[in-house]
């Protein structure tokens, strides 16, 4: 196991997009639907650094892996948000942006519930595997074509507890 991204560089980019979002939504209330399970941590810790602000939070959570480790284009929707979004500027939160089917199926779901925006935030972005047109509009790091794990993502359910980024 090797640290990718270590603590103290996570918690400075986090504090740093957080500072984005709140000048980009000032005086204004945002919805943010947090990714699970693999968003969980990053959604916390950038809620909390978003101070004040005015903002609802909910969850949404999709399965593109079947039985298999390659992610499938056929994505499910497991966990729809509870919140009526119809007109109102959304959030989607997010682990990490790869191929892009999972982000493209949720950014799908909620532009069908006819939000006013809809934003994407992202802690990693791994281009190289990307297979559908997508661009966040947050990122927090962008990083080679690693598997990783920690700060919230896991590996065969397990490290989500670390907090740093590592590869194999």
């Amino acid at each position: 196991m090797k640290v990718l991204i270590d603590e103290e560089r996570i918690k400075r980019r986090v504090r740093e997009l957080a500072e984005e979002i709140r000048n980009n939504y000032r005086g204004n209330r945002l919805i943010i639907i947090v990714v699970l399970k693999g968003s969980f941590v990053f959604g916390a810790d950038l809620i909390r650094e978003l101070g004040d602000m005015d903002i609802v939070v909910d969850f949404i959570r999709a399965s593109t892996y079947g039985m298999g480790t390659e992610p499938e284009e056929e994505v499910k929707i497991l966990l729809e948000p509870t919140i009526d979004i119809k007109g109102e500027r959304v959030l989607i939160v997010d682990d990490i942006l790869d191929t892009g089917y999972t982000l493209r199926r949720i950014k799908e779901y909620v532009l069908s519930k006819e939000p006013l925006s809809c934003e994407v935030c992202v802690l990693l972005d791994k281009p190289a595997r990307r297979k559908v047109e997508l661009k966040p509009d947050y990122v927090g790091f962008e990083i080679p074509n690693y598997f990783v794990f920690g700060y919230g993502i896991d590996w065969a359910e397990k490290y989500r507890n670390l907090p740093y980024i590592a590869h194999e």
